[in-house]
């Protein structure tokens, strides 16, 4: 750390200390947590001012006193993360990430440079190779960010390509089963090459894939939002061409929507680097919101099953929504965790969040038993036996996890081993992803 950081952390300090309600064991404490936080900011590419201000404001969730310290020193704070860019050695941050968000724009609509028009093989081929498109230039990012060894852009890299390789050597059928599901688990697996970017190599280390966990979903917060405002911003264009005799359809959804899609990827992974404090109080509260809704969601038709008389319904179209509604439970769960002090005991919360996990279990039960009668009544296919592996990936992580969940609100548990379960299903995710990508396709004869 430089002069300038040690001095601030010495006012920070003594600013604790002459409170007097905190022992110096506790102040030391204090102070090491806030080093490492600086340590770990400063290795991301952050200036030794900002990181000092972003430690701060973390370190003001663990101790009131700090926290009290961090709001008086608010104002400093979004002045500094404002105008991050207008330092001279920060302006790097955001012109690398508009000049890879314009690369990853042109790779979109490069294909259609070689004749790869939007409809029939040619759209098959954009929705196989979407995230391979996109992905990579959000890797690149923050690998220039990192400063990365050679060793973890090769790796990366490597990642890449063999799965990009798979989607497009494959002679899949143009939109048949194999290629759909291949496609959707691609994505997932090169979003897990991309942490591997993210933590600069360092995928052994449960606190760096809990990072990437709180950046996943940081991230979604910002690309629901710039999509929020790209929407806006197409109906303005239709509406104002539209009222000058011109149709902008065309350039609208060819070209602005895809280019701006994929612009928006990279955008909002920059934002949360340079944001990244101001968005951790956003999201929690977002987390804490929607939770409660969930369970309700879940209880509600446990109980709705329960008075009708008979279990789900075997449609496909309804077994598909409700493997949605537990991924977006498991990913609510995950990002709670992510985003809690550690430190703290368990509250109210941690009870929805149980209530939460059962009925999700006692809904996956329902939705396992209908996707076997599928099965036994229509056979064997890609998508069942995708849909089906994907339910029993979330069942062992929820039944682990509620298990560990219950064991620490009843005390005989810390925090820290549901924090180290749920990293740990990290590699079975990619794991699941890569069988999926590689197996099913000539298993299912590519159809």
């Amino acid at each position: 750390m430089d002069a300038e950081t040690e001095t601030r952390i010495v006012q920070w300090r003594g600013y604790l200390a002459r409170r007097g309600a905190l022992s110096t064991d506790d102040v030391v404490e204090l102070e090491e947590h806030l080093r490492e936080h600086v340590h770990k900011l400063e290795a991301a590419g952050l200036a030794p001012d900002e990181a000092f201000l972003i430690g701060v404001n973390r370190i003001g969730r663990i101790d009131d006193l700090a926290r009290e310290y961090a709001r008086e020193h608010s104002e400093r704070l979004w002045k500094q993360l404002v105008a991050e860019d207008a330092r001279p050695g920060q302006r790097g941050g955001g012109l690398q990430a508009l000049m890879l968000a314009c690369l990853a724009a042109v790779a979109v609509k490069a294909p259609a440079l070689v004749g790869v028009g939007v409809d029939g093989p040619g759209m098959d081929f954009l929705v196989r190779n979407a995230a391979v498109l996109v992905l990579p230039f959000l890797a690149a990012f923050f690998l220039i960010r990192r400063r990365a060894r050679v060793g973890t852009v090769i790796a990366v890299a490597s990642g890449f390509a063999a799965i990009a390789a798979l989607l497009n050597l494959y002679p899949f059928v143009p939109w048949g089963s194999t290629a759909l599901v291949a496609a959707m688990h691609g994505g997932v697996a090169l979003w897990l090459v991309t942490g591997l970017a993210y933590a600069n190599g360092d995928a052994r280390s449960s606190s760096a894939r809990m990072d990437f966990i709180r950046f996943t979903g940081e991230w979604f917060v910002y690309v629901v939002l710039l999509g929020l405002g790209g929407g806006v911003l197409a109906a303005l264009t239709v509406g104002v061409f539209a009222a000058v005799g011109l149709d902008p359809t065309t350039f609208v959804v060819e070209w602005m929507l895809p280019c701006g899609a994929a612009g928006a990827a990279v955008i909002a992974a920059w934002l949360v680097e340079a944001k990244q404090s101001v968005i951790e109080n956003i999201a929690p509260v977002l987390t804490r919101v929607f939770t409660p809704m969930f369970t309700l969601l879940l209880v509600a038709f446990i109980v709705a099953a329960a008075l009708q008389g008979s279990l789900i319904e075997d449609g496909r179209e309804l077994l598909i929504v409700f493997d949605l509604v537990l991924l977006v439970v498991a990913g609510l769960l995950l990002y709670s965790i992510s985003a809690r002090t550690p430190s703290a005991p368990p509250s109210w919360f941690e009870w929805v969040q149980f209530v939460m996990i059962v009925a999700a279990l006692a809904v996956d039960i329902l939705v396992l038993a209908a996707m076997v009668g599928r099965i036994g009544e229509f056979g064997a296919s890609a998508n069942r036996l995708a849909s089906l592996g994907v339910n029993l990936v979330l069942v062992a992580n929820l039944v682990g996890a509620g298990w560990l969940q219950l064991r620490f609100i009843a005390g005989r548990a810390g925090f820290g081993q549901l924090e180290r379960w749920q990293t740990g299903f990290v590699p079975v995710y990619l794991g699941w992803s890569a069988f999926v990508i590689v197996a099913f396709p000539p298993l299912f004869s590519f159809a």
